[in-house]
């Protein structure tokens, strides 16, 4: 690609430009349009180390053609569109490097049709996962996708959002049938109908699935669903290791076993989580684990799993029969970024991941634990082990400059490590701005041009979530 479209990543900051953007919108939304510090703040990145960017001005829109006149006033002036969800992406996927206007999908929160006989349901963006769940559960449905946070529909789509469940239901870019989406000319189109399967045309729902706003702006989603399973059995089961753990959990997998979940805590985070969470757990690298199924199913699963724990070491293996501890238990498990905030009160948090393939898992947690030792930092993982990807909480004083260089090399290091044993230096996270720097070395510059090119196809103007997952050269 020409370096003069390369360029073209973010158009440049005209003050001028934002101000008359600003009041063309706020002529349009009224009080549904906020420029106070405290709001433009809350929508730049606050939960890791990469620093706040507010944008200029939060615009909150109701429906598709409201975001629609936000993408054209904004195209109109050059000024920066930033879809911003729940606030929970993790590599400052929603900060403003450029300014410009923060969308807001609050107020865009409805559940518009459930086709329970079909398994699908169309909803707005800002529908969450939790809302969703407690929609479906009388109709006896639900949507698997389970990040941890209750994360938006839109943002799930945008970060190609993955979860506990990931190892037996997929990540969102297997649950989105089709979507809406406004493109950066305003243009609202359709990416694919409600049929389960399509031969015809490019793939335009799996383009945006994950393009975290770049090339466009998601109005409406359509989910694919699932019965709720007749009977769940979950439970825990201690490892006199990671590494004893995460061979487990690759034979596990390899023996089609098909869990539901299966996530390792090593032994810093189990304690972090009895800790957080007032659980009474072994501190000893742990997995906690799920089966879905029919009564019989589920035991002969169980029966399976436990005996191949034991090969490992591993046991005794603990069910949580009742259905108020599994929600605990799972609980507790969603709260471990912040459990591990209170290993070392006053640090700032970090969480990274990357995925590899099932079988390098075992030898690519142990060195990594061997690097948090060598740079002697505080950092816990955790991971959705059944597919191969684990995450790092580090616990950094970013008072201290040497241990902040020391994390990032280590940070460096990991991601190296994932492509070398033929990973990702995301599996779950996203790039956002954090992870910009791996994406030559994962993708290589051929095919990094390429998706420059889609990019510069669709977003001529460079104003839809600049500054984001593209290196700009």
């Amino acid at each position: 690609m020409p370096a003069s479209n390369a360029a073209k990543a973010a158009p440049a900051r005209d003050e001028k430009a934002i101000e008359a953007a600003i009041r063309a919108l706020a002529a349009a939304f009224g009080n549904r349009l906020v420029t106070s510090q405290a709001v433009r703040e809350q929508h730049g990145n606050f939960l890791t180390w990469i620093p706040n960017q507010p944008p200029d001005a939060v615009v909150f829109p109701q429906d598709a053609a409201e975001v629609q006149q936000i993408v054209r006033i904004c195209a109109e002036h050059r000024v920066p569109v930033i879809p911003f969800g729940a606030g929970s992406s993790l590599e400052g996927q929603i900060n403003a490097p450029h300014g410009g206007v923060s969308v807001d999908f609050r107020d865009m929160n409805k559940i518009l049709a459930v086709h329970a006989e079909d398994l699908d349901c169309v909803v707005q963006p800002g529908v969450t996962r939790k809302m969703l769940n407690e929609h479906l559960r009388d109709q006896g449905l639900f949507f698997p996708i389970d990040p941890g946070a209750d994360a938006s529909m839109g943002g799930m789509a945008s970060t190609r959002a993955s979860g506990t469940n990931a190892v037996r239901y997929g990540t969102m870019k297997d649950n989105v049938l089709s979507m809406k989406v406004v493109l950066a000319n305003g243009e609202l189109i359709s990416t694919a109908r409600r049929a389960k399967k399509s031969s015809s045309g490019l793939n335009l729902t799996q383009l945006m699935i994950g393009a975290e706003g770049t090339l466009g702006v998601i109005t409406e989603l359509t989910l694919k669903l699932q019965g709720i399973p007749e009977m769940i059995g979950a439970g825990v089961c201690p490892f006199p290791s990671v590494e004893a753990a995460c061979n487990a959990t690759i034979i596990t997998i390899q023996s089609g076993i098909p869990v539901a979940r299966i996530e390792l805590l090593d032994a810093l985070q189990v304690k972090a989580c009895n800790a957080y969470s007032k659980l009474t757990l072994p501190e000893t690298p742990m997995l906690f684990v799920e089966f879905h199924g029919t009564e019989a199913s589920v035991a002969e699963q169980s029966q399976r799993f436990g005996e191949i724990a034991v090969d490992f070491g591993g046991g005794p293996f603990d069910w949580a029969t009742k259905a108020e501890d599994r929600t605990r238990l799972w609980q507790a498990r969603h709260d471990a970024y912040w459990a591990g905030t209170q290993l070392r009160p006053g640090s700032k948090a970090l969480a990274t991941d990357v995925c590899v393939p099932i079988s390098r898992l075992a030898e690519c947690v142990t060195e990594t634990q061997g690097d948090i030792a060598e740079f002697g930092l505080v950092a816990p993982i955790v991971g959705h082990v059944g597919d191969g990807n684990f995450h790092v909480s580090l616990m950094l004083d970013m008072d201290d400059p040497d241990e902040v260089k020391r994390a990032k090399t280590f940070l460096d290091r990991l991601a190296a490590r994932a492509l070398e044993m033929d990973g990702t230096c995301t599996g779950e996270h996203g790039v956002g701005q954090g992870k910009i720097k791996y994406l030559n070395a994962e993708h290589g510059l051929g095919a990094v041009a390429a998706m420059r090119a889609v990019k510069q196809a669709l977003d001529p103007l460079g104003i839809l979530n600049p500054g984001k997952m593209l290196p700009t050269v």
